[in-house]
């Protein structure tokens, strides 16, 4: 079975203009290897370990959509973990399959090492047992899980293999770093973090429906709702974070659209993507914030 220490993330140090965002969990990334099946850098923001894990604790077996890849740095190798990419478009189509892998990794020259791990898998023992002895990844530490991964991430040779895959059925392929044995445990379609302008956020709440239909999170302090705010946000304010996250998924519906406001958007673009993280399948960071909102659609609403 996986290891607990699957669910440990440690902290990836990223600038950010706010000791706020320590307040949410943190990625994690290796970076004792000299490369990775990743080749495309991907932006990461900085989430901090300060609060503890409000992740779902649930095992990668229950196949749930609680975890999701995080892109990794170029030249490393890494264990994904709880984060969502995201687009820069209000409305975004992009998205495509993901699929959820685990594998293990031996030298280019332990091909009879290579031979017994896959005949003992196909005997039946779990390849995260053995990618925790065998492995020389990293992610031995995590049962070999990669987590969430898409197209265009993977070295080509390991993505060929991984997305043609048939589920749980172990494969092996061979790249640069050795041979791997993967196994594809489950796929979906890409959860893609999106962003709307305020403008067409003003437009949709024009619909006396919207309010019943989606779910409005405003993740500023009460001292900045208290001067200014829209109607029907729930305030969950990002520095009570340890309080209302663990139970995020119990006080809204994943299912439902989520949008997600702050002052500037920035607060709000770090909740809407770990929202994502746990499972939610239609998110969406107000750009701007309530700054731009009062800008451009309600003079009325005072600024600070």
């Amino acid at each position: 079975m996986l290891r607990a220490s699957s669910h440990h993330l440690s902290p990836f140090v990223f600038p950010s203009p706010s000791p706020l965002y320590a307040l949410l969990p943190a990625l994690a990334l290796h970076k004792n290897s000299p490369s990775s099946l990743l080749r495309k850098p991907q932006p990461l923001l900085h989430l901090g370990p300060a609060h503890g894990l409000p992740i779902n604790r649930r095992s990668y077996r229950s196949f749930g959509s609680k975890f999701c890849g995080v892109p990794g740095m170029a030249d490393q190798l890494y264990v994904p973990k709880a984060t969502a990419s995201f687009s820069s478009g209000s409305s975004s189509s992009e998205g495509g399959r993901e699929i959820l892998v685990q594998h293990l990794l031996v030298k280019e020259d332990d091909q009879n090492l290579l031979l017994e791990l896959q005949k003992r898998a196909a005997e039946g023992e779990d390849l995260s047992d053995l990618a925790a002895e065998y492995s020389i990844c990293p992610s031995k530490e995590e049962g070999g899980m990669l987590g969430w991964v898409r197209k265009g991430q993977m070295v080509p040779e390991f993505e060929e293999a991984a997305f043609n895959a048939p589920l749980n059925k172990v494969v092996r392929c061979k790249t640069k770093f050795g041979w791997h044995l993967l196994q594809v445990l489950s796929e979906r379609e890409a959860l893609v973090l999106e962003h709307i302008q305020p403008s067409e956020f003003h437009q949709k709440m024009q619909d006396p429906s919207f309010f019943e239909e989606a779910q409005l999170i405003d993740v500023r302090e009460p001292d900045e709702v208290a001067i200014a705010s829209l109607q029907g946000f729930k305030v969950l304010p990002l520095r009570q974070f340890g309080n209302w996250g663990p139970e995020i998924t119990t006080k809204f519906d994943p299912e439902k659209e989520t949008y997600v406001l702050c002052h500037h958007g920035m607060r709000s673009l770090q909740v809407a993507q770990w929202l994502l993280t746990q499972g939610f399948k239609r998110v969406f960071n107000i750009s701007g914030g309530i700054h731009q909102y009062a800008l451009k659609v309600d003079p009325s609403i005072p600024t600070y």
